[in-house]
């Protein structure tokens, strides 16, 4: 492939690719020109060295990250709206969080969730440290359950849902509890109820 063939776009999606597949350290020059059919230098003319690549995947990434819109009718439905969709961001990109991350850029690609819920805490009549907190409270639940999620894919008992109860849930007690705990887990009915009840009580605090 000629370098008059080739695009810049190409060239980022490739790399996308080769990130998803097999992380961060296997993006190199060498190993993206094979993977195009191009020569080294092709590479360096579309998209500049190593670093100046990772700088456009990350910026790639807030580009996209910044599509998320809140959507309901009220401010608490239009903010766990937004944490649904950078839960589901997050998870559809890992392999490119994690570029984000290791050039300490990560506040960066939160920033246009973060504008998104700062309208929304407004809306419902958060100013100040408060809606600081809520802002903060939201994204760190969305942050800590996709942590959560991912610790659990690691994990092939409770990955496949055969997780058991511990000895402290007694079924003679309270036999329901028992049988759902034994059940597999349902990630996004539990992410959105367990975001929905933090969202209703940071949100009270504005009438109090």
């Amino acid at each position: 492939m000629s370098r008059t063939a080739l695009t810049r776009e190409e060239v980022l999606e490739a790399a996308d690719d080769l990130v998803k597949q097999h992380g961060p350290d296997a993006l190199t020059m060498r190993g993206l020109a094979a993977r195009l059919g191009t020569a080294v230098t092709s590479i360096y003319w579309h998209v500049g060295n190593r670093e100046s690549l990772l700088d456009a995947l990350v910026e790639r990434t807030v580009e996209e990250m910044g599509a998320i819109q809140p959507t309901g009718r009220t401010p608490a439905t239009r903010i766990v709206s937004v944490a649904r969709r950078l839960r589901g961001e997050l998870h559809a990109r890992p392999h490119l969080i994690a570029v984000v991350h290791e050039r300490g850029l990560t506040e960066r690609v939160f920033l246009p969730a973060q504008r998104a819920l700062v309208r929304e805490v407004h809306s419902a009549g958060l100013r100040g440290a408060r809606a600081a907190e809520a802002v903060r409270a939201v994204q760190f639940q969305v942050v800590g359950f996709v942590l959560v999620e991912c610790a659990r894919e690691l994990a092939p008992a409770q990955a496949t849902g055969r997780e058991r109860p511990g000895k402290t849930v007694s079924a003679r007690k309270d036999p329901a509890l028992a049988r759902a705990l034994a059940r597999p887990v349902d990630p996004e009915r539990l992410f959105t109820a367990s975001v929905r009840a933090l969202v209703k009580s940071l949100l009270a605090q504005g009438n109090n």
